[in-house]
């Protein structure tokens, strides 16, 4: 129990010293014997001192009940401020080029960034953990940019699609436009700060980070954005864009030692390095799989405790005692314990 204004309790002995006093400031008359008067002794008037007690009472009630007493309740929660990440899929011809498993054998490059994919939104219960509670989106590009599925915490469902992805092989389709993808994605990740769309998504918790992951094995060349310029708008936005490029190790490269980059591969990293996040290339499965680990051990989740307290104002109990003391006791004087000046 505690008050909102406790300095009001000072006040509280104020009743009752103010009818101690007017008891002591009673007129008095000193008389040689009280035979006389024994006709006016009655068994009432040994109570009148009643009505001024209550009274007395009745307002320090009304003093504890300005003093507004409170009970409260300390709450503790943990809320978890999910990301969103938007995947954004290469799915142009180059992309059924072979790459290395661990195990030695080849595989198209779609098959194992599917899979990859799949094991960083669901995890693979040893070294992934999965993206649960972060909303994700998928957008795949060829010569346009495609949304398969919107910003969404039914993983589930978003899987499925991933599976189902096929390489664009019409001619007049193909192409790699992930500057109008990567434009795409941003704004995606923009409408989050949309009332009226996180009213419809049912979002209550917040976002901690808005992520982008673009994978593709080539250079922009369709789309009516440039790469650079669809970073400007990521940037503007507060987007992390993290690039992976696949590809084959440059030849003649000596084992153990940095690869030169790519004019494709250098505009990748200065996207990524101008948005805040990290560029890096893939040549076979588990390389590939390495950049998803970091990128999954980078962009982990929030979990924020928030503490609050929850009141409850008991001002009308003390209230409804000094009104009931106080009706009570002007009922006492105005009946039985009335007197006549």
């Amino acid at each position: 129990m505690s008050f909102a204004w406790p300095l009001v309790l000072l006040l509280a002995p104020l009743p009752l010293i103010v009818v101690l006093w007017r008891r002591r400031q009673r007129p008095t008359l000193s008389v040689s014997s009280l035979q006389l008067w024994e006709h006016a002794e009655s068994g009432r008037a040994r109570f009148l001192w009643i009505p001024s007690v209550i009274k007395a009472l009745g307002l320090t009630l009304l003093i504890v009940a300005l003093a507004r007493p409170q009970a409260g309740t300390d709450h503790a929660a943990q809320v978890s401020e999910g990301i969103a990440i938007e995947m954004l899929i290469d799915v142009s011809s180059s992309m059924s080029m072979d790459m290395k498993l661990p195990d030695g054998r080849g595989k198209s490059r779609m098959e194992v960034a599917k899979e990859l994919v799949e094991k960083f939104i669901a995890g693979d219960e040893e070294e992934l953990e999965g993206r649960d509670g972060d909303l994700i989106g998928l957008i795949t590009f060829a010569r346009y940019a495609d949304t398969r599925s919107p910003l969404t915490l039914g993983h589930n469902a978003l899987l499925t699609i991933v599976r189902d992805l096929t390489i664009q092989e019409r001619p007049n389709e193909d192409g790699t436009a992930y500057g109008d993808a990567l434009a795409v994605a941003a704004a995606r990740l923009k409408q989050l700060d949309d009332p009226e769309v996180r009213k419809m998504r049912s979002l209550e918790g917040d976002i901690s980070s808005r992520v982008i992951i673009l994978l593709t094995d080539g250079e922009n060349n369709s789309g009516s954005h440039l790469p650079l310029e669809a970073a400007g708008l990521a940037k503007e936005w507060d987007c992390r864009v993290y690039c992976i490029s696949l590809g084959d190790r440059p030849r003649g490269a000596i084992e153990g030692t940095p690869a030169q980059l790519s004019e494709a591969e250098r505009v990748l990293e200065h996207i990524s390095n101008e948005t805040g996040g990290v560029f890096r290339t893939a040549t076979d499965y588990d390389s590939l799989f390495a950049v998803y680990k970091e990128i999954d051990e980078l962009e982990q989740a929030r979990i924020v405790s928030r503490t609050y307290t929850r009141v409850s104002e008991w001002f009308w109990v003390p209230l409804a005692g000094a009104a009931a003391f106080l009706a009570f006791a002007f009922w006492l004087e105005a009946t039985w314990l009335r007197t006549i000046p």
